[in-house]
């Protein structure tokens, strides 16, 4: 099977395999809407790349979209519409376009990220159906075979975000006409539309695990198309207005995923750098979960970063540098962006008296790395005694002196120092080896790992009263050295996703489910844009279609309520 590679006139991209392999297929990545001239191998390098690139160039210059490059990356413009308006994190930077309308719930159909998360899915889906199109006569060939299964899975995943954030796509496939207009797919149309693709190409595709290994890390198998229908399953009532409740199909799904070659990173390691010891849930999001079986084995399916081969402000980039300020110790960056922190609701899921440990002295001024760390250690704020105190590995938090004294709480938002910082993702190795690059990550996005299908089968189980649910959900928190619970309650799981998958791009999605994201069943601070919080109308559980693609495509019309 050949390895699939992009460079361009900048660099040589390694979207997935490894430079060394002899048979690695050095191709030219190529956008079909403004070149008639390609290679078919350099579309799915580009299909891949996309999920961790911004455009043709890297890491600003030929940018796929027409718009700010940085801000128009797949994952961050997902990321930053199932995160931002969240109990998780604020975002300090509140001049940024459009930032206060999201992080406060209010936006309208001009807002300009919805639109750049909406034409982001909506060029990656162009290239997957044009590729879909011109390989279709070699659909027999055993290595196409997998690569048009590939391309019908990201396509899947890409009509799943529309799905979540909009309750409706723009929808297209390789057999429409290219001067047709996309025609509407609402609820559970496009909810069966996705079942059933994904169920035809189940069989299709590498069989599990296939990829979980050092030479197509990053490439989907049966593996991420079954989390990706648990995950589809786990939401029917959302996603069909009530029609449908495939709460078993989720479980029989993440058994088949639980039953496959991924473990839980467990297994602890002492950095011989840092001396710090990082447990198994950590290392999954650091520099080397590349390489790093113990991190590997739990990840699904990443999307590929490196700091000197895929450079962009969009991916893991996003997730360091804006989660730093410069004078955190161990920041694993040169480019502190001061901007996600922490939000109090995030903090008391681990704390639920608000008794965080907290640095309340400044540093001295001009204090070096070293004597940070050890005024950190001695009040205990450090991410080191955060952890202890919170008795959960999960807990990956700084509240040190570093940068300066951090709030719980604030009555405003344009300061990195209103709340505690978040130190979940870290362009730092675990073996304590040198990363590629100090300002552009090499830690690898996990889009699907394993411990979402423990969550997955025990809120499905909890949904169809099996008491077994609270197994999964003490697995878990076993991996993170975490009390097991002794009863199990919906409040319960919600915390649990919550505690698991922080500031991983889904938070919005699992406060739809259980009925918290809009209303005033559940007030976090700066829900509604008030400090203290506020209810938020119902027509906020989904974003409203662009005013833009409303005017150009008379089959869309928008959401109730914009």
């Amino acid at each position: 099977m050949r390895h699939i590679l992009m460079k361009t006139a900048a660099a040589s991209l390694l979207v997935l395999g490894l430079a060394s392999c002899a048979d690695d297929l050095n191709i030219s990545s190529i956008d079909p809407q403004t070149s008639t001239s390609y290679e078919d191998m350099g579309l799915l390098a580009k299909i891949y790349a996309t999920l961790g690139v911004t455009g043709q160039q890297g890491p600003a210059g030929k940018g796929d979209i027409s718009s700010d490059e940085g801000e128009s990356g797949f994952y961050r413009t997902t990321f930053n519409l199932m995160e931002l308006p969240t109990d998780e994190c604020n975002w300090a930077w509140q001049t940024d376009t459009d930032i206060p309308q999201i992080s406060g719930i209010g936006w309208n159909a001009n807002s300009a990220r919805t639109q750049w998360a909406y034409q982001r899915l909506g060029f990656d889906i162009t290239l997957y159906n044009f590729y879909l199109s011109e390989t279709a006569g070699k659909a027999d060939d055993a290595d196409y075979k997998y690569y048009r299964a590939e391309t019908r899975f990201l396509r899947a995943l890409h009509y799943w975000y529309f799905l979540d954030l909009w309750h409706k796509a723009p929808f297209k496939d390789e057999n429409d006409a290219l001067t047709a207009l996309p025609v509407e797919k609402v609820g559970k149309e496009l909810y069966d539309w996705i079942d059933n693709e994904l169920t035809e190409i189940e069989s299709e595709l590498a069989p599990i695990g296939t990829f979980n290994d050092n030479k197509n890390f990053g490439r989907a198998d049966q593996g991420a198309a079954y989390m990706l229908h648990a995950r589809l399953a786990l939401n029917s009532a959302v996603y069909t207005d009530g029609a449908v409740k495939d709460y078993q199909k989720a479980i029989n799904y993440c058994d088949k995923v639980i039953a496959g070659p991924y473990e839980l990173s467990r297994i602890p390691v002492t950095n011989p750098k840092n001396g710090l010891t990082y447990s198994g849930y950590a290392q999954v999001f650091m520099a080397d979960n590349d390489v790093n079986v113990n991190a590997m084995k739990e990840i699904i399916l990443p999307i590929r970063q490196d700091g000197l081969k895929t450079r962009c402000y969009s991916g893991a980039n996003y997730l360091v540098s804006s989660t730093r300020i410069s004078g955190m110790p161990y920041a694993g960056t040169s480019n502190c962006w001061s901007c996600n922190y922490a939000r109090p609701d995030l903090i008391k899921k681990f704390f639920p008296l608000e008794n965080i440990p907290m640095a309340t002295e400044e540093a001295p001024e001009k204090a070096t790395e070293s004597q940070i760390i050890a005024l950190d250690d001695a009040s205990g704020a450090d991410t080191k005694g955060i952890l202890a105190a919170a008795g959960d590995d999960r807990a990956l938090f700084y509240a040190g002196c570093g940068g300066g004294i951090r709030k719980l709480r604030t009555d405003k938002l344009n300061n990195f120092l209103d709340g505690i910082s978040i130190v979940k993702w870290q362009n730092i190795r675990s073996d304590g080896g040198d990363v590629h690059d100090k300002e552009f990550p090499d830690v690898d996005i996990p889009l699907f790992r394993l411990a979402e299908a423990y969550l997955t089968r025990a809120e499905a189980k909890f949904r169809l009263n099996d008491a077994d649910a609270i197994s999964d959900i003490n697995f878990l928190r076993t991996r993170a050295n975490a009390i097991p619970l002794s009863t199990l309650t919906e409040q319960d799981i919600i915390d649990e996703w919550s505690r698991e998958f922080f500031m991983e791009g889904r938070r919005r999605s699992d406060l739809n489910r259980f009925g918290l994201f809009v209303g005033n069943k559940y007030i976090w601070a700066w829900k509604g844009g008030k400090p203290e919080g506020q209810p938020v109308d119902a027509h906020f559980r989904y974003y409203a279609i662009p005013q833009d693609d409303i005017n150009n495509n008379k089959n869309m019309h928008q959401n109730d309520g914009y």
